[in-house]
């Protein structure tokens, strides 16, 4: 990609950011639903392309296509979150984030949406698990659901082991840290780590949640950062996303010292970009525990220095 096109999406993802915007790829798997992914996961989409086959590849892929001289691991997207595929998958969309690039077969791809991110709202509970769908939105009238292709993606793949030594820290003066993510997946994981590490946590699911959380604490009285050592945010989330919350933070005078770290799966190029354009302190992209445990290890450290 040439230079120009790159500070151009640089350009257009910061507009969005500022703005608590969000750009969705519009697709269906074989029936009349209409489906939605961030669409600065998305590389590019393309008809349908051979696939051969991988020893490697665990057992839910399909196989995998050379995408420009690069071997992609495939998933059937309709089978994999338990849809009807009543029509020929004939598209492929490929995808960046969790440091990984994989492709999701389609039946159809509609169009690129700009939404506001106020309009997201949770999956309906309607009796069953919806952990495949982040939030669901409406366009024209048209109910669109958003795949979490990050638990599509965990559960395709075979559980590793963790690989390692994650040694427990010095408590932050009694704090914890607070931890906001719309996926159950990526809460789970960044539990799993605060867990080994020895931290408490509180945990709620959107940017909006999390706003009017710590200004009640600080209608209460205290200074949320004196009760949360940290605040580990999502990006993509309904009602309010990572970076709308992170701006909050900071025009908010009993808000504002809060350290916020944002954990992101989107991918990397643009992220130095987006954390000195809304005040982030810092950022990860998903998901590696190593590299996780150790930023909250030297947040805490700095706390306990001081």
């Amino acid at each position: 990609m040439a230079r120009n096109q790159l500070l151009d999406r640089i350009d257009q993802r910061i507009r969005l950011a500022g703005h608590n915007r969000l750009a969705l790829l519009l697709f269906r798997l074989g029936g009349r639903q209409v489906f939605g992914v961030n669409v600065f996961k998305v590389q590019e989409v393309l008809l349908r392309p051979p696939l051969f086959t991988l020893p490697q590849l665990p057992p839910g892929f399909l196989g995998a296509a050379d995408i420009r001289g690069r071997s992609v691991p495939v998933l059937d997207l309709a089978a994999a979150i338990g849809q009807p595929g009543e029509v020929a998958a004939n598209y492929l969309v490929v995808t960046e984030f969790n440091r990984t690039v994989q492709g999701f077969l389609v039946s159809a791809v509609d169009r690129i949406v700009n939404i506001a991110v106020e309009d997201v709202k949770p999956p309906p509970e309607l009796g069953s698990d919806p952990h495949y769908l982040t939030g669901v939105t409406r366009y024209h009238d048209e109910l669109i659901q958003l795949v979490d292709v990050e638990s599509v993606l965990a559960e395709a793949l075979p559980a590793q082991q963790a690989s390692v030594s994650i040694l427990p820290v010095a408590q932050g003066g009694g704090r914890e840290v607070l931890v906001v993510d719309d996926s159950r997946v990526a809460r789970n994981q960044i539990r799993s780590v605060l867990d080994q590490l020895g931290l408490g946590c509180t945990q709620l699911s959107d940017g909006r949640q999390a706003l009017e959380h710590l200004k009640q604490i600080a209608a209460g009285g205290q200074r949320p950062s004196q009760r949360y050592a940290m605040v580990i945010s999502d990006i993509e989330m309904p009602a309010m996303d990572g970076y709308t919350l992170t701006s909050e933070i900071r025009r908010d005078p009993m808000l504002n010292d809060l350290y916020v770290l944002l954990h992101t799966s989107l991918s990397g190029v643009f992220n130095q970009a987006m954390v000195e354009r809304v005040g982030a302190d810092d950022f990860v992209p998903k998901y590696s525990q190593q590299e996780l445990a150790e930023r909250i290890t030297a947040r805490i450290s700095e706390i306990t220095s001081n």
